[in-house]
């Protein structure tokens, strides 16, 4: 590794604990390595879904704006598949 940044973190005692047991059971040489795949997952994650921060917000307002959501109704929307279903059956006929 030859271009590191070093960096000050604090974590709660709870999460130095567990980065701590991590290496005293072997599942990482060091403290720093333990933080890196932790960060590596965090970013894995966040690319994953895809969006950014502010992204979500503008979602998250686009659907308040929407309004209230309309009543689901299982029982038509199973009557429409099945006659969509046949239409769809009745012209490979």
């Amino acid at each position: 590794m030859a271009n590191v940044e070093k960096m000050t973190i604090a974590l709660t005692p709870e999460m130095a604990d567990f980065v701590r047991h991590a290496v005293e059971t072997g599942q990482y040489a060091s403290t720093s390595e333990a933080i890196r795949e932790a960060v590596r997952e965090w970013q894995e994650r966040r690319d994953l879904l895809g969006y950014t921060v502010d992204e979500l917000r503008v979602l998250v307002q686009k659907g308040i704006d929407s309004g209230p959501a309309t009543p689901f109704d299982p029982e038509s929307i199973d009557h429409e598949g099945r006659r969509l279903l046949k239409l769809v059956e009745a012209r490979h006929d």
